[in-house]
Formats: C-alpha cells, structure tokens, sequence
C-alpha cells in the first residue's frame, strides 16, 4: 500500500477516480446489533425492532437496519476496506461534514454489508488538506447500494 503525506497535494490528486475501488471485507448486520442500535438511539420503530411484526407487515418480510446504523458502520467497513494508497503525517483528521447522503435500498437483519469508495476531490487549505471521498455500501450481492455517502476530512498536521 503506498502512503502519501496529507500535504502532497500532486501525489493525492493522482488517486482521484471516477470508479470505485474494490469491496472490503464484509461485515453481518445482526439483529442484536439493530436492538442495540435502537437503545443507544432511542428509534424503536417497529420496522427495526419487532421481528414478529416485521414477518407480517413489512415490505421485506423482515426487519431493517436503521439507515444511520448502516453510517455508523462506516469506520469499520473502510477498517476492512482495499484502498491502493494511505494518507499519512497528519496530526488530526477530523469528520469536516458531507455533501449528499442517501439511503437507496434496506439492510435486512442476517445480511452481510461491504463497502466500496472512490476518492473525489483534495484541495489544500490554510486548515488543512480537504480530502473528500465517496463511499458506497451495499448488501453482499446486490448491485445497488444501500447507502451513498460523499464524506469530508480535514488532514491537520501536527502541532508543536
């Protein structure tokens, strides 16, 4: 895996793709993790949380995941994920916010999720390096993604 420095801007914008990159290793979004989820949060709804009902009442004849768990697991998913290149020599990076987020398809309790992510745009700024990344995560086997996610770091680099 190569790594580059935060702050070479020439070497990052070479990594700038219109494609995706290859799926990380998949992760199960269990039941129990959806029940923990909704305690954390406080959204019961039904849909996520009551299997019975779900069997009965929904359209996917099972329960969800919570379309902000799905998010939640993004740390994990890029953990497991096969990017070609590191960003290196920061101090910090920090969550700097997101241009679009969509939840396009469900994530059925028992199913397996990976994530793929292409790397948008870098620009240098008096802050820092701006890197901003979109991430796709999609069930194990479906085409379409369950969750779109263009995501903003700033890389600082070190103090003192």
């Amino acid at each position: 895996m190569q790594q580059i420095r935060f702050d070479d801007i020439a070497s990052l914008q070479k990594h700038v793709s219109q494609e995706f990159g290859q799926f990380g290793e998949p992760i199960e979004v269990s039941q129990a993790m959806i029940d923990r989820f909704a305690e954390i949060t406080g959204d019961h709804q039904w849909i996520h949380v009551d299997v019975e009902r779900a069997k009965r009442e929904s359209p996917f004849k099972t329960t969800i995941a919570h379309g902000f768990l799905t998010l939640s697991l993004l740390p994990l998913l890029s953990a497991r994920g096969k990017s070609t290149y590191q960003v290196t020599g920061h101090g910090n990076a920090v969550n700097y916010g997101s241009d679009k987020l969509r939840f396009l398809s469900p994530v059925p309790a028992g199913s397996k999720v990976h994530a793929h992510s292409r790397l948008v745009s870098i620009e240098a700024g008096p802050k820092g390096t701006r890197v901003e990344t979109e991430v796709a995560v999609h069930v194990v086997g479906n085409d379409r993604p369950a969750l779109l996610y263009s995501m903003i770091v700033l890389y600082q680099g070190k103090v003192g």
